[in-house]
């Protein structure tokens, strides 16, 4: 006898349970399971392949879900009987292994470090994410950031990174603060627009639910019930880096994302992220994930530029 209990996040239980628990009764008329609900949390006793059986359609249920903006009975009934054909449901897909579920789709780890990088997020307070572009450190980062925020985990999302270019003196350039520091955080708000409706970001940007600020203007916050993201932190020196780390409040979470290789401040050595990676190691509640090349998920090409630059640093 196996117990899995999972929780449903980001969307409404009462959808994926149905009215009456509907959705849950119709599975458990088809697999062998006891099935049962408390709060949003589903809970399921029985064999362990009929438990995964129930685990891909709940994922199925929430990725339509999310895309129809409902579910109803035919959809639980093609999804049951696809299961029970010849062509099961896509393993990948769980309610369990998805950080996010958008319209286009699923927001999930594509490599063990990307697991590792999320379960780390679920277990500590503050988690650093170090490793080469393209390895999904800054998209899942507001991933996870964004699912804590449906979920009701926080109240607010905060963004920041460090405007190496500009120095952090921003007041030369035209336009308000948005305008000001929008090239630097492009990656975030990339992020943003991909995992929410642009009247919805516009929504939450507007009610100050997620702000998008330059690292220079976190002095003096203290953010609580507050999900805070630091990206580029390899462009911070040790002082930003402390005041970074200190913002935190009450019921706030930070994840720390850099490529220690593309560090553009003058002296690489006093890079805020490399002291950090040096001295907070053994600090229960901090947790570091590094990635390689090897969990790039952009182009095929990238990870081969990934490479071939790596193996030039080594022969100097």
């Amino acid at each position: 006898m196996t117990r899995k209990t999972i929780e449903i996040k980001g969307i409404d239980p009462f959808q994926i349970m149905g009215a009456n628990d509907i959705y849950l009764r119709m599975l458990a008329d088809k697999f062998p399971l006891k099935i049962f609900a408390r709060g949003n949390q589903i809970h399921l006793e029985g064999e362990t392949d009929h438990i995964e059986q129930v685990n891909r359609i709940l994922g199925e249920m929430l990725l339509t879900a999310s895309q129809k903006g409902f579910i109803e009975t035919a959809d639980v009934e093609t999804l049951i009987n696809l299961e029970l054909s010849d062509h099961p449901l896509d393993q990948e897909i769980t309610a369990d292994t998805v950080i996010l579920f958008k319209k286009s789709g699923a927001i999930r780890p594509r490599s063990t470090n990307q697991e590792r990088y999320f379960q780390a997020t679920l277990k500590n307070d503050i988690v650093f994410g170090i490793g080469p572009a393209g390895t999904g450190k800054t998209y899942l980062a507001v991933a996870i950031a964004v699912a804590a925020l449906r979920n009701h985990e926080v109240k607010r999302i905060i963004l920041t990174r460090p405007a190496v270019e500009a120095g952090e003196s921003l007041g030369f350039l035209p336009g308000d603060l948005k305008e000001k520091i929008e090239p630097y955080l492009a990656p975030l708000y990339d992020a943003l627009h991909d995992m929410l409706p642009a009247d919805k970001l516009k929504s939450f940007t507007d009610q100050h639910i997620i702000e998008i600020l330059p690292l220079a203007y976190m002095r003096g916050r203290t953010l609580n019930n507050a999900f805070v993201i630091l990206d580029e932190a390899q462009n911070t020196s040790s002082m930003q880096m402390k005041m970074f780390l200190t913002r935190l409040g009450a019921n706030s979470k930070a994840i720390i994302t850099g490529d220690i290789t593309q560090i553009d401040i003058p002296d690489r050595h006093s890079s805020g992220l490399i002291e950090a990676k040096n001295i907070l190691q053994n600090i229960d509640g901090i947790d570091f994930v590094y990635f390689n090349p090897g969990d790039v998920v952009r182009h095929r090409l990238v990870k081969e530029i990934i490479k071939a630059y790596n193996g030039k640093d080594t022969e100097r």
